[in-house]
């Protein structure tokens, strides 16, 4: 999760991303350059500003002609933005579940909680991932939307105890734009 200015200012120079993309794995500024088609010295110059700002590590040096080389790799396989970064721009506090500011804050929290979650072995995560979609008649979205609603609520009252392990069930439907518009 990259939550201080200085990380998300790293990260918003592309040459600094395409640098952070070939370090997935260790490697010499040498040999990022090479992939690149950049010299060392210009790779050298954007690992710097990524370790300084904590989004690569030296993992490893070795000599090369009697030079010593840093080996580097990024410290996570994906970097997120925080919302923290900027906080709510304008009133999206408290509106109803069938308003896009709800949806919004729903987003940022799930965001946050599942970055808290990365790294963890995997056998302590219990978690499930369901997508697809709807395709709805015309004038038959208030009805659907009654229908969910209605099934979650009673999936929730049968297993929303006081006891136990917490789980977070966040659903997101929203109105998909056609690739052609």
């Amino acid at each position: 999760m990259v939550d201080r200015f200085d990380q998300a200012e790293a990260l918003f120079k592309p040459q600094r991303v395409e640098v952070l993309r070939q370090l997935a794995e260790p490697r010499s500024c040498t040999e990022v350059g090479a992939a690149l088609g950049q010299s060392a010295q210009r790779v050298y110059y954007h690992v710097q500003r990524l370790r300084d700002a904590g989004l690569i590590d030296r993992v490893d040096e070795r000599r090369v002609h009697g030079i010593s080389e840093g080996i580097y790799q990024a410290v996570a396989r994906s970097y997120w933005l925080s919302p923290r970064l900027v906080g709510p721009i304008g009133g999206r506090g408290a509106q109803d579940q069938l308003s896009l500011g709800y949806l919004l804050n729903l987003v940022e929290d799930v965001q946050t909680d599942l970055v808290r979650l990365e790294g963890r072995p995997v056998g302590d995560l219990s978690t499930l991932g369901v997508s697809g979609e709807i395709r709805l008649p015309p004038g038959s979205r208030k009805a659907f939307l009654d229908d969910l609603r209605s099934t979650l609520q009673d999936l929730f009252a049968r297993h929303g105890g006081s006891e136990g392990e917490v789980f977070r069930l966040a659903v997101a439907c929203y109105l998909k734009e056609s690739p052609d518009e």
